[in-house]
């Protein structure tokens, strides 16, 4: 969840296209790359980031490329049409084909590649494992 946003609500907007920026491996050696366009929700953030942490054993390095500041509304249930947008549920970030999520380095490419394969089971786009 961001700190602060100049809006609270946001619309839905478009998830068409390929990715323009986050395209290459700036930090580490190894990255996980997005093959679909999807919304990536906080809690499978933290879960692949879970996933990749406990297999490396807390060792290497992992960043994480991709923040979500993207806020997704929803009502309650049986509620009538109307009386407005629903409050605030969860935060997603929009991620699109071509984008580097997580990147890691410090540790074997095999092991590297296991723990990106591992993570990328966590999340709703088909991944690839780059290297630099």
């Amino acid at each position: 969840m961001p700190k602060k946003t100049k809006y609270r609500k946001s619309h839905k907007g478009k998830r068409g296209g390929k990715a323009s920026r986050k395209t290459s491996v700036s930090f580490g050696s190894f990255g996980l790359k997005s093959l679909d366009a999807h919304w990536i929700t906080s809690r499978q953030i933290e879960a692949a980031r879970r996933v990749m942490t406990r297999y490396t054993k807390r060792g290497g390095k992992i960043w994480i490329r991709i923040f979500p500041d993207k806020p997704v509304t929803k009502k309650g249930g049986e509620i009538p049409m109307g009386k407005g947008k629903g409050a605030v549920d969860h935060y997603v970030v929009v991620v699109k084909p071509g984008m580097i999520m997580f990147e890691m380095e410090g540790i074997p490419e095999k092991m590297a590649k296991e723990a990106m394969e591992l993570a990328a089971h966590k999340l709703p786009v088909k991944c690839k494992f780059i290297t630099k």
